[in-house]
């Protein structure tokens, strides 16, 4: 098992918190449910009928579940969202509406303290996890944007921290302008010394070194990262970079010299959605690594996304580190 995950797991056992999943009629999600349970990293609440479980050859010892069809608390946490969202035009019958999604009555447990953290997205898309947390959790406060990262744990490397990185925006924006970028670099430098206890240093990515080219897409990197260090000049955040200048201490030297994040850099920030999620995935394929994510940023409370390729150990990862954002929430 990997050593980031082994870590994550020993501290979420350490304050053992309360983790909705969802997807109550995905096998995955019950293998991890009892998997989370037996290891005793969480307590785990599942969404869905008990009796399908069962008959799909889930018992789920020592996992909650509830029903958001039948369960008395439907009628609550309804009323809970038809006050949330009352003065945005909802009808007391268009929350009653939503609780059949069980994407909606999971947030609105996460949203009145039942739970402490939500996983899903294994067979939900992105949007349909950020829509009910956009709506109900909202951003946290300080924070202008929700986005994402992956932590990525990449076999035999002597980059980043002994090959682990966090890359973001994986998930979430799709083209961000240069203020998204910045929030995106700010947040995601937060989430790494939060992770891991020890220092970021975030380069922003692009087609150039330092100027090396010049044109509106480099522009918007540079002005980014201007932003970044305005509002948060506690960071070791540096651009715009190459990746090779970013990551490899020689290339680093001819590209960047003076640099304080070229050549070591454990945070990287991509340009837009499209770089960003073909860079994970061909890390993760080609270089055999692990990917965690897309974990969510920016959010009153944790909610993070899950692939729909996902695996119940991928699950019970993500879990665990949800465990350990509540922890420090």
């Amino acid at each position: 098992m990997a050593t980031f995950l082994n870590t994550m797991i020993e501290r979420a056992k350490a304050d053992k918190k309360t983790i909705v999943l969802p997807e109550g009629n995905d096998e995955r999600v019950l293998e991890a449910a009892q998997k989370i349970v037996d290891q005793g990293i969480a307590d785990v609440i599942v969404v869905g009928n008990a009796e399908e479980m069962a008959s799909k050859g889930f018992a789920l010892e020592g996992v909650r579940v509830i029903d958001n069809t039948t369960d008395p608390l439907r009628q609550e946490l309804a009323q809970g969202l038809y006050e949330l969202r009352k003065a945005k035009g909802m009808t007391e019958e268009e929350a009653d509406k939503l609780m059949d999604d069980v994407m909606y009555f999971a947030t609105m447990l996460l949203k009145t303290g039942r739970a402490d953290g939500l996983v899903g997205g294994a067979c939900h898309a992105t949007k349909d996890v950020l829509h009910p947390a956009l709506r109900i959790i909202k951003t946290a406060p300080g924070s202008k944007l929700v986005s994402s990262f992956f932590v990525m744990e990449v076999p035999d490397c002597a980059f980043g921290d002994a090959g682990t990185f966090m890359f973001a925006d994986c998930a979430v924006c799709i083209q961000p302008n240069a203020e998204e970028l910045s929030e995106i670099a700010v947040a995601t430098a937060k989430s790494y010394e939060k992770i891991f206890g020890s220092q970021a240093r975030v380069a922003m990515l692009s087609h150039s070194s330092y100027g090396s080219v010049k044109d509106a897409d480099t522009d918007k990197v540079t002005e980014a990262l201007a932003l970044a260090k305005q509002k948060a000049p506690e960071f070791a955040i540096d651009g715009e970079l190459q990746a090779d200048a970013a990551l490899v201490p020689s290339v680093a030297a001819s590209k960047a010299p003076d640099s304080p994040v070229a050549g070591k850099a454990n945070v990287l920030v991509f340009p837009d959605l499209d770089a960003a999620n073909i860079g994970y995935k061909l890390v993760q394929r080609l270089a055999k690594a692990e990917a965690y994510g897309p974990i969510l940023q920016g959010l009153g409370a944790p909610m993070n996304d899950l692939s729909r390729g996902c695996s119940a150990d991928d699950i019970v990862g993500v879990a665990a580190i949800t465990a350990v954002q509540a922890q420090e929430a």
